[in-house]
């Protein structure tokens, strides 16, 4: 039997370069394991930092140490700007796909893009679903329209921000107005919550939006609700199928990205207590949202539960959530009865399905 070539896109340019090795080295051993060994053959393919696509033995010692590769110091930037765009010629060779790039020009459909220009299957939302999926203003205007529940929210741009000073402050005036205190601010496009900060006051507001816009045109200011953090993870094409709900809990003030990724700084609490109803609801209500989008493949969607009134609000939709073997998304597919070597052989299999048709 034929193996099917995997290449396994990972690195990027993103500040989440990190989190992406460690969660292609949590793919590429389960493509080795139980039945996957004997199904498929892996191609590492390395993006570093600088953006230059790698295949062959680098991406294997980034693999095996788990450390990014330094770009070359050597490199001319004309040299540089034309390996860019190079994909290496074992990109010629894989029969699928698996990006496992987080962030921007990683998980916001522009890779998506340029692998279906390849016209090779690949795992994961296409173009649509991963733009909007990574465009949180976007993102929430698509649940508006399905009646999803959400906290209440502001959509700016960094004109508005960068503005005359006669702009701002009306800007700050509305916000105050609208959400109150305490609220966040959050860039639309980054992941794993990098440039949000959670405000208290109008010069904390002020601080937050500034520093916002350093980071993308387009900002989201959010009402803070007090409520438990539950996520559900999907995993399918059109008919996809939610797993078991999980809980995220941690002392620190929110879910920043020091947070999330030390180790000891949050707990994952899988299934999550709540009651039957309300685990229901977040299933039912995450597969709303994967569709809202057109996601495929994979998505886990956060929601915050607001005890004290019983309400669900849907938070986000994250359509390449983090992949290591301590990650909620493999841990509540393994609480729903899929280990980690089956869910990469599923999505694998679910690639080459949406393809096809």
């Amino acid at each position: 039997m034929t193996r099917l070539r995997v290449g396994l896109l990972f690195g990027g340019r993103s500040g989440e370069h990190e989190v992406s090795v460690s969660s292609a080295q949590a793919i590429a051993n389960a493509l080795s394991a139980d039945q996957n060994g004997s199904k498929y053959e892996l191609l590492p393919v390395y993006i570093q930092k600088d953006g230059r696509w790698l295949a062959g033995q680098e991406p294997q010692k980034v693999l095996e140490s788990g450390i990014p590769l330094l770009p070359s110091p050597d490199e001319t930037p004309k040299n540089q700007q034309l390996s860019n765009w190079q994909s290496p010629p074992q990109a010629a060779e894989v029969d699928v796909w698996f990006p496992i790039l987080h962030g921007p020009n990683g998980e916001d459909g522009t890779v998506q893009g340029l692998l279906k220009l390849m016209q090779v299957p690949f795992v994961g939302s296409g173009v649509l679903g991963s733009a909007m999926g990574m465009d949180k203003i976007a993102m929430k205007m698509a649940f508006a329209q399905m009646g999803l529940p959400q906290v209440k929210y502001i959509a700016v741009n960094r004109a508005q921000i960068w503005s005359n000073p006669c702009v701002f402050p009306k800007l700050c005036d509305q916000i105050e107005a609208d959400l109150g205190y305490p609220c966040f601010v959050k860039p639309a496009n980054l992941g794993s919550s990098v440039g949000i900060t959670k405000v208290r006051s109008r010069t904390e507001l002020e601080t937050a939006l500034d520093n916002a816009a350093s980071y993308d045109r387009r900002i989201i200011v959010e009402e803070a609700v007090v409520a438990r953090e539950l996520e559900c993870a999907v995993l399918g094409n059109d008919h996809p199928k939610a797993s078991v709900v999980g809980e995220i809990t941690y002392q620190s003030d929110f879910y920043d990205y020091e947070t999330k990724y030390s180790a000891g700084k949050a707990d994952l609490l899988i299934p999550a207590s709540v009651p039957d109803a309300i685990a229901t609801e977040i299933q039912q209500m995450a597969l709303q949202a994967f569709a809202a989008i057109d996601a495929s493949g994979l998505a886990r969607v956060d929601f915050f539960y607001v005890e004290a009134t019983g309400k669900v609000l849907l938070n986000e939709i994250n359509t390449l959530p983090g992949f290591t073997a301590t990650s909620m998304y493999p841990r509540l597919w393994a609480a729903s009865g899929i280990s980690f070597p089956e869910l990469v052989d599923q999505l694998i299999q679910l690639a080459l399905e949406r393809h096809s048709h």
